[in-house]
């Protein structure tokens, strides 16, 4: 249990969720995991209070109260149990950031800003897919047979695997025997975008020529050391070249992945960039081990790190059953339920769940439609699990709670017993979320309205799993009434399935969706159903609306500000006004509205009021533009940007301290060497100004411009000036070189005014 629960209940995680939505948007808050479930280096069962990807990278997130981890005020043995969960955390190679309860409360902008910092202004967020199983594959040994007809063998063998729903092979050919042109002809053959990576540039180099001569009608690029060319249609990349610019790539750039030198794969850079790209299929190349053993071991590495199948592919293929759904309404009402982008009050929702007619339902419902079948309810907390569990017992019917507090021995017994029918029925609250592997469940009840898509998946997945003599799982969906804006998870949402028919196949292979669908059109049920008291003729139409996915691909104000080359001001008032109209509003309170607008809108408005359009691709040049047309009123805006050239980190960041003594010793030398320092009207042409009057003639003067244009940014909290990533991150040497003696002769330009005449 995360130490915040113990002084302020769901408070302090509802107010992270807020001030991460504010920062990076309330669309991007779906990411989030709360409660993401782990084992210590010791094997114990743990919780990250928030995990999350960001980019290759896995992030947790701990809120603790300010005792929690001061050795004076709480026992030794609690202090060094949450240093070993934080160490245990980096052990697994994961990014840890902790914030306290009260800093939150009292310095909200201060979190904002490092939020900022530790994860990037624009950040790479993706779903945490563990709950999904591994993709297919096998190793192909061609390493016996003669060139030509290896290859060719090769080329069927991996055709085949695709047309079997298989996504990753390893490929092993003796060196020398054409592994590259093999797989060069096998991408080429797929027809899409291709990335190549290999370890040396001489391995790289020589699969360019290769690709080219092999595939002349597509553009062929190199990306590694100097050399960047990511738009080609085939990108032969150096692997530590791909792996320090993600960043740069989209995760669905290719379509084909190809790892040269595939024993390489076990290394960190490698796993970073195969759990990091989407392709359709991956291919990893080596030459024959000594060791036959180590065929499995590359290729566990290479399913393990590559992103898993979704659950209809899983299905399709047969690595899960097919499911069915019937959907039970609910008196319930959770329209006044407050919520985030993530999860309801829970508050809230105890009051409105924890009520006896609904856990009523429940146990109805089982005893009409699935008595005897080994169910999994899954219960909004270990209270309410209780609650249910007792509530079948006083029918008769021997159910057990069970939660990730329970002793383990204590829980395996209850397991066991499921197994064997003796206990037919477990309420879970958070259990059987971690990982927990079942194949005989056979019903699963969804009690716990929730919104997120994970958490609603990863309860499904648990009972998927293959059992022998096992159709299909059948889910209940226990629909409460809700707004469109805080409508739970259900098994049509997941699925964006509008029609339903109670028990029909709601996640199975088209082939069996279809034969299903015309035996419901006869008035027929399916032999599964015979035994369910459904009627066949039963037909309702659902709304799947869902908020998040309709502002999926849709820009947010924030974002609006960030692609338009005019102040935020400018953009809050046009929204105000009604002359910016958002094409998604979401009403989060009474009082707070998230705005979204289409790519098209975007570029309707942007057309309308004559604003240039700002993107990673042109934000830099932009950035050049803004130096060379430079006006001077004053001489501040060149000697900023020397400054930032001298002082800029890496990332293009540098501590407002600097910038402020770099002004102040460039006008000193100026009136120490006699010459003219500025304006009899500027703060610099006096001698006795202070540094904080310096920072704020630098920020209200210089400064202001490149912010509005979005090209350096300001936080305060940390007393940092950062110029916009997109830019820093591409400008070369020689485009550093150029902007200084832009500056330098701006400088000189400047003050010739004020020589005589």
């Amino acid at each position: 249990m995360p130490a915040f629960h113990s002084v302020s209940g769901s408070a302090a995680e509802n107010l992270f969720i807020e001030l991460f939505s504010e920062t990076f948007g309330a669309e991007k808050a779906g990411y989030l995991y709360s409660q993401y479930h782990f084992y210590d280096i010791y094997q114990n069962s743990r919780y990250a209070d928030f995990v999350l990807e960001n980019g290759a990278r896995r992030v947790a997130i701990e809120i603790d109260d300010e005792a929690s981890h001061n050795k004076s005020l709480v026992a030794s043995g609690k202090f060094y149990d949450d240093l070993l969960k934080q160490n245990s955390m980096v052990y697994l190679g994961w990014d840890v950031y902790r914030w306290a309860v009260r800093q939150m409360q009292i310095q909200p902008e201060a979190v904002k800003d490092e939020l900022r910092i530790f994860l990037g202004s624009h950040p790479q967020f993706r779903e945490i897919e563990d709950y999904l199983p591994k993709q297919r594959g096998k190793a192909l040994d061609g390493s016996n047979l003669e060139l030509k007809k290896h290859q060719l063998e090769a080329l069927k063998s991996l055709q085949d695997m695709r047309d079997k729903c298989e996504t990753i092979a390893l490929l092993y050919h003796a060196t020398g025997t054409g592994k590259t042109v093999t797989a060069v002809m096998d991408a080429k053959n797929c027809g899409g975008r291709v990335l190549f990576l290999a370890h040396t540039q001489e391995l790289v180099n020589q699969a360019t020529e290769t690709f080219r001569k092999l595939w002349p009608s597509v553009s062929v690029g190199r990306y590694m050391e100097s050399i960047k060319q990511p738009n080609t249609h085939v990108v032969c990349g150096s692997i530590q070249s791909v792996a320090l610019h993600l960043d740069s790539f989209k995760d669905d750039a290719f379509d084909y992945l190809i790892v040269d030198e595939a024993h390489h794969a076990a290394a960190d850079t490698y796993q970073k960039v195969l759990s990091f790209f989407k392709p359709s299929f991956t291919l990893g190349l080596t030459a024959t081990p000594e060791r036959t053993d180590d065929n499995n071991v590359i290729l566990d590495i290479f399913k393990n790190t590559a992103h898993k199948l979704d659950i209809q592919t899983a299905v399709e293929i047969g690595e899960l059953v097919p499911v069915r759904c019937i959907r039970i309404h609910t008196n319930i009402d959770l329209t006044k339920v407050r919520f985030n982008s993530v999860q309801y009050n829970i508050r809230d929702l105890e009051s409105k769940i924890y009520v006896p007619e609904r856990n009523k339902l429940i146990v109805d419902t089982w005893m009409q439609y699935v008595r005897d079948k080994r169910t999994v309810i899954f219960c909004a907390s270990v209270k309410h699990a209780r609650q249910v569990a007792e509530m079948f017992c006083e029918q008769g019917i021997r159910a057990a709670a069970v939660s990730g507090g329970m002793k383990q021995s204590e829980r395996k017994e209850f397991q066991d017993k499921f197994v064997s029918r003796e206990v037919p029925i477990l309420c879970a609250c958070d259990l059987l979320n971690e990982g927990w592997d079942c194949p005989e469940i056979e019903v699963l009840f969804m009690a716990r309205p929730t919104m997120s898509k994970v958490l609603y998946t990863q309860q499904l997945g648990r009972g998927m799993r293959l059992y022998p003599e096992k159709e299909s799982l059948m889910v209940f969906d226990f629909v409460d009434n809700a707004s469109q804006y805080n409508m739970p998870q259900s098994l049509h949402r997941l699925f964006k399935l509008k029609e339903y028919k109670p028990g029909q196949l709601a996640v199975a292979s088209s082939a069996n969706k279809s034969a299903e669908a015309e035996l419901y059109a006869k008035g027929e049920k399916p032999e599964a159903l015979i035994d369910w008291p459904v009627d066949a003729t039963d037909y309702e139409l659902i709304d799947i609306f869902n908020w998040q996915e309709e502002a999926e691909g849709m820009i947010s104000q924030m974002e609006f500000v960030r692609r338009v080359d005019v102040q935020s001001e400018t953009i809050e008032r046009y929204v105000r006004e009604g002359r910016l109209v958002p094409d998604l509003v979401v009403p989060m309170s009474e009082h707070r509205t998230f705005k979204y607008f289409k790519e098209e809108t975007l570029e309707k408005y942007a057309k309308e009021y004559g604003w240039t359009i700002i993107d990673d691709s042109n934000r830099k040049y932009m950035f050049l533009d803004m130096i060379r047309q430079m006006d001077m009123s004053y001489s501040y805006k060149p000697v900023l940007i020397k400054a930032i050239l001298l002082y800029a980190d890496e990332r293009g960041r540098v501590k407002l301290d600097d910038i402020v003594s770099y002004f102040h010793s460039y006008y000193e030398s100026r009136r120490d060497a006699g010459l003219v320092v500025e304006k009899k009207n500027s703060l610099f042409a006096k001698d006795d100004y202070t540094d904080k009057q310096d920072e704020r003639n630098i920020l209200a003067n210089p400064f202001k411009r490149f912010e509005d244009m979005q090209m350096l940014r300001h936080t305060k909290t940390l007393g940092i000036v950062q110029v916009d990533e997109a830019v820093w991150k591409n400008l070369s040497k020689a485009e550093k070189a150029e902007i200084e003696k832009i500056c330098d002769e701006k400088l000189e330009q400047y003050y010739s005014r004020f020589e005589p005449k």
